[in-house]
């Protein structure tokens, strides 16, 4: 597998001189395993991901988004690869409290909204809801299967979270998920002896708590802290932990210093940035 983070942004893209470094575009991963393409949340940074697939038509892409939120779909209208015929385009995710996936993403791109509708997008679109518990298989092309297993998070309006793995090898993609006061036992069963564990760490434990930052106490919003990915990677033996969904307020300073507390609890960890690829 080869993983690559195309945008790692919370709440709402950041552009500017502060955040060249990290990237200000939200959350979006590619993946690819054999000749499946298979991608994680449509956040900004899909747009930058689809200039690059179009070099690759006609082309088959599955993306698992983790909830409708903003910061997780803003970027699907802009998807390149969705208004050409021939390209076919598997979209899975939740029944958000009232509404589908495909009514949720046709919501965004409805008059006044936005000019074009979800209908003019010309690839082949096949929607699937998910449940909790479920696993996936997609073929690799190469007779081996892509696994995607899916459990519940915790954050308004729920969330899922995805383990993926292909040939051996899991990484586990948990964002916008709040942490319990014990560790969770579902992300800790779905994060067992996982490569790379990649966790929501918005926050510091003082941004959380109020005590630093700005907006008062974040209890409640969805969102977890640095120390307590380290609990939960720690928790689930998994090797590797990717901090991700910077909050849109935390400089590049501000996530290195994040990446350098945090080792101090879990020695391999990396702050999420665009561009970062991992091979399995």
């Amino acid at each position: 597998m080869r993983i690559t983070f195309w945008g790692v942004r919370g709440s709402i893209p950041t552009p500017g001189p502060d955040t060249v470094e990290i990237g200000g575009n939200t959350s979006c991963i590619e993946v690819r395993a054999g000749k499946a393409i298979v991608i994680f949340d449509g956040g900004t940074g899909l747009r930058l991901l689809g200039q690059k697939l179009l070099k690759e038509m006609p082309l088959t892409a599955h993306i698992f988004f983790s909830h409708v939120h903003w910061d997780h779909i803003q970027g699907f209208p802009f998807f390149g690869p969705a208004f050409v015929p021939g390209n076919h385009i598997h979209l899975y995710g939740g029944n958000n409290v009232s509404r589908t996936l495909e009514e949720t993403l046709a919501g965004q791109m409805d008059y006044p909204s936005f000019p074009v509708h979800l209908t003019e997008m010309a690839a082949k679109m096949t929607f699937a809801d998910l449940y909790e518990g479920q696993t996936l298989e997609i073929d690799a092309g190469d007779g081996s299967a892509f696994r995607v297993t899916t459990s519940r998070g915790n954050h308004p309006n729920g969330v899922w979270a995805y383990r993926f793995e292909h040939k051996g090898h899991a990484a586990v993609y948990a964002t916008d998920t709040e942490h319990y006061s014990v560790v969770d036992p579902k992300l800790t069963k779905l994060a067992r002896d996982a490569d790379i564990l990649i966790y929501d760490a918005m926050y510091t434990p003082e941004e959380y708590a109020g005590t630093a930052g700005t907006g008062g106490p974040k209890v409640g919003w969805g969102h977890s802290t640095i120390d307590e990915a380290a609990k939960l990677a720690k928790a689930a033996g998994a090797k590797k932990l990717v901090l991700f969904h910077h909050d849109p307020g935390q400089s590049d300073q501000a996530v290195r210093e994040k990446e350098r507390r945090c080792r101090e609890w879990f020695a391999n960890t990396v702050a999420a940035y665009e561009g970062l690829t991992f091979e399995l």
